[in-house]
């Protein structure tokens, strides 16, 4: 049992202040944080959404399994966070948007790509993120604190939704920098223990070339070399376009596929953009997050095959009735390599301070989830449902939704844990190009086309969503497989790679949203305005597709004063003072109302800021060639 130090704590502290002073008691508050956030805590909150226990324990056990080659899907962001602060969210803001089915219903019209897209969006979350999130997590609490492995799912949850449950998106994002900063620092200093144990960089990779295990048969198995033999191209992220588990091709055009749809489209990644001050302020965060992305690679990945070097019968291990006794499940121990490197190779005063980084990163990446899943809930569902819902009433539903998806995430964990030949990245990246790839083709479309109108995206997204179920679901039947038990799914479904079924996917949408698109009647300007890249910096006034609808997107407007506070309760209102659902002061006039609005749709840069991070921007661009130049 690891003794955890009080400072593990921190930053459930650091959340209950940045809770008390946020303001909370509107939408635009509770949801984009006024619009009023810096480019430091912004780009801490980017990297600390993205970056999650998944991360720590599914780089590591890919690295430990297959080589470097997994940390090149991470560097796809250092180009695309670019593309996200210099062409996306300009985008978004001048259409005053919160959520991005939001910005598809004023794009296009209808309420069907809304809905469609917030429903798919919140299964992508219980599916993808929260599942893995809470999964990871777990298992290194559970070899840290010996506990039943739903029972620390059970402990942890409870805690990220009570500060979500409580907070907004301010408190998210300035809790995510203080957790940011603990979770490099705890695994810089267990990459330097790592790379001090095993004699360096040049003996690292002499010696994760023999990290071969002692147990190679049993359980009648005749087990082949190549499935517990280091790959002869591991220190290479350029592979084999035919046989590579990672194809070069996949990685360049699949990856960066998944990337506009994860980076550019994804409510977790945009709502942390929408709420800067500038977009001076927005583009200089999404250039600290690239350059933050260069260090799974060091931290994670390298660690994790120091890990199959340091303990090679547990994380290398094959004979599945050896993987059974050494960690549980017969897939492989791969998952295990970062948490059993912490527990066996750091000091017990430093065990904390990684057990720390572990939470800091479960909680950062949920509480990001578990807010941006209640905005789209409450803004793009609910509003549906009861239209005239009070804004006290949408703050709760949103908080009382991530309430519900915590119960639905549990229940998808033993999905997580046997997919992929139980690597964790894997099953994130394999699930992600079979949904996400229709969704990142709408949205460019959406921006760089104004001929694309809602027949061609909808019956787009269609056509994509039913490609990926196919593959998905026959996947799922039929099993992964793994190096010992290859999978009977059929080759014409299973048989291309799933970066490859990505850049399908994309290219069978894009043909069908341009093709419907053309054969129909075109949106006119006038409805476009603001919302599509030839027309986004247009002065004049943009009728909406849907005017007649009232809409719930008023921001920073004052709670309803008809429940004040002396009529209440006092139960009820320490409950709303813990939700910050308390009255915050007089109603703002007309005047005030317009000024905010403009706030929240400002685009405009300060000339000397926007030449610093146009600069900035093209160092970045140098440093993604060369890392990538170095590693091929």
């Amino acid at each position: 049992m690891v003794l955890v130090p009080g400072w593990v704590f921190v930053p459930i502290y650091i959340k209950a202040g940045a809770m008390v002073r946020s303001n909370r008691g509107t939408v635009g508050g509770f949801f984009l944080a006024g619009r009023d956030v810096s480019w430091w805590p912004m780009g801490a909150s980017l990297f600390a959404s993205n970056i999650g226990s998944n991360h720590f324990v599914g780089l590591a056990g890919t690295g430990a399994a297959s080589g470097i080659a997994i940390a090149a899907v991470e560097w796809n962001a250092l180009l695309m966070v670019l593309v996200l602060g210099w062409v996306f969210v300009p985008i978004y803001i001048k259409a005053g948007v919160m959520t991005m089915p939001e910005y598809l219903r004023k794009r296009f019209g209808g309420k069907r790509l809304q809905i469609y897209l917030s429903v798919l969006s919140l299964f992508m979350m219980v599916a993808i993120q929260i599942s893995s999130s809470i999964f990871s997590g777990a298992i290194f609490i559970q070899l840290a604190l010996g506990l039943n492995l739903y029972l620390a799912i059970f402990i942890l949850l409870a805690i990220t939704a009570v500060y979500t449950v409580a907070g907004g998106l301010a408190s998210v994002i300035y809790t995510d920098t203080i957790q940011a900063f603990i979770m490099l620092v705890g695994s810089l200093i267990l990459m330097g223990f790592a790379f001090a144990e095993v004699g360096g960089y040049e003996s690292f990779t002499e010696k994760y070339m023999n990290a071969i295990p002692s147990v190679v048969e049993g359980d009648n198995l005749t087990i082949s070399p190549k499935c517990y033999t280091p790959q002869p191209d591991s220190f290479h992220i350029f592979r084999d376009p035919i046989t590579g588990d990672i194809p070069w091709p996949g990685l360049i055009f699949g990856m960066t596929i998944l990337a506009i749809w994860y980076w550019c489209a994804d409510q977790v990644i945009v709502q942390r953009c929408l709420c800067g001050k500038d977009m001076s302020h927005v583009k200089a965060a999404c250039i600290l997050c690239g350059y933050l992305k260069l260090l799974p690679m060091f931290l994670m990945v390298m660690p994790g095959m120091i890990s199959r070097i340091l303990y090679t019968d547990k994380v290398a291990c094959v004979v599945p009735s050896e993987c059974v006794k050494q960690c549980g499940t017969e897939v492989g121990c791969t998952n295990y390599a970062y948490p059993t490197l912490v527990l066996e190779l750091m000091p017990n005063g430093l065990r904390g301070l990684m057990l720390s980084v572990m939470l800091a990163s479960l909680m950062s990446s949920l509480t990001s989830i578990f807010n941006s899943a209640s905005t789209l809930f409450t803004m793009d569902l609910y509003t549906k449902m009861r239209k005239k819902a009070s804004e006290r009433e949408l703050l709760i539903a949103g908080r009382l939704f991530s309430i519900v998806l915590i119960v639905i995430s549990i229940l998808w964990v033993p999905l997580v844990q046997s997919s992929q030949n139980g690597q964790l990245f894997h099953y994130i990246a394999s699930f992600s190009s079979y949904i996400g790839p229709p969704i990142g083709a709408v949205f460019m479309l959406a921006i760089f086309f104004k001929r694309v109108n809602e027949q061609g995206a909808f019956w787009g997204l269609m056509a994509g969503l039913v490609m990926g179920l196919i593959r998905m679901i026959t996947e799922f039947a039929y099993g992964t497989g793994s190096c010992l038990a290859p999978s009977n799914c059929p080759t014409i479904i299973c048989g291309v790679h799933y970066m490859y079924f990505a850049v399908i996917v994309f290219f069978v949408t894009v043909l069908i949203v341009l093709g419907i698109s053309f054969l129909t009647k075109p949106i006119p300007d006038v409805h476009l305005y603001r919302l599509c890249w030839s027309l986004w910096n247009s002065t004049e006034k943009r009728i909406d597709l849907d005017a007649e609808e009232e809409s719930h997107e008023e921001v920073g407007s004052a709670l309803e004063e008809d429940d004040s506070e002396q009529s209440r309760g006092c139960l009820k209102r320490v409950c709303s003072l813990f939700c910050g659902l308390q009255n915050t002061g007089p109603k703002l006039t007309k005047e005030e109302e317009e000024a905010l609005r403009e706030k929240f749709t400002d685009t405009s840069e300060k000339p000397f800021w926007r030449n610093v991070v146009n600069i900035n921007a093209i160092l970045l661009l140098a440093v993604t060639v060369f890392v990538h130049a170095y590693f091929a």
